[in-house]
């Protein structure tokens, strides 16, 4: 066989630039692949957090769970029904009926005898919502408001002193919250949900015994 044969030969055995191409780009495919996987050993794990209480409204709670807890020792009221009702009616004491008149639940005033002031509130009659104006209890303190608020639970209304009496024996929140609602505590359709809702949102049932 001649030189030039050999050479020729030798030319035939090159493999295509296309399937060396191919080849470095199977390489750094595999390549990649293996840095990937050794990357997710590294993954953090992103974990569900509770919504964040500001300062504001984790004072808020402070502030009225010792009188929550004396009222449930003493008359057997939930304090989370306490403290839900606490933060709706009042949205967390900073309206004015809370703000400044320390009524936290939106108290009724019915007796000339009351430190009483007249305030707009709404309330949901004939399947909607109309505005009125209602005498509303006053009060020297935040304290002295949940105090009253429990003895309106165990005294009840003058037409009816046991009114209130699904609330003092519910065992849970829920059942509590649906008292309340069915004794007519508020006209609002949805109000068992939404204090149920708020105890739910923000753990009040923890300061339950």
């Amino acid at each position: 066989m001649t030189r030039r044969q050999i050479k020729k030969n030798r030319r035939k055995k090159k493999f295509p630039p296309v399937f060396i191409i191919g080849g470095l780009l199977l390489v750094a495919t595999i390549v990649v692949f293996f840095i990937s996987l050794a990357g997710l050993s590294d993954t953090k794990v992103i974990e569900y957090k509770e919504p964040n209480k500001t300062h504001d409204q984790l004072s808020f709670i402070d502030e009225l769970v010792p009188v929550a807890k004396e009222m449930e020792h003493s008359h057997g009221v939930l304090p989370s029904i306490i403290l839900a009702q606490a933060i709706l009616e009042s949205d967390w004491g900073t309206s004015e009926l809370g703000a400044t008149y320390n009524n936290l639940f939106g108290i009724k005033s019915f007796s000339p005898n009351d430190d009483s002031v007249k305030l707009e509130t709404k309330e949901f009659k004939d399947g909607k919502w109309i505005t009125i104006q209602a005498n509303f209890k006053v009060y020297a303190s935040w304290e002295d408001c949940i105090r009253d608020h429990t003895q309106l639970f165990v005294n009840g209304v003058d037409w009816d002193p046991y009114i209130y009496q699904g609330v003092l024996l519910a065992d849970d929140y829920k059942t509590a919250a649906k008292a309340l609602q069915v004794s007519g505590y508020a006209t609002d359709p949805t109000y068992a949900s939404k204090l149920i809702g708020i105890i739910e949102e923000y753990d009040l049932d923890q300061y339950d015994s």
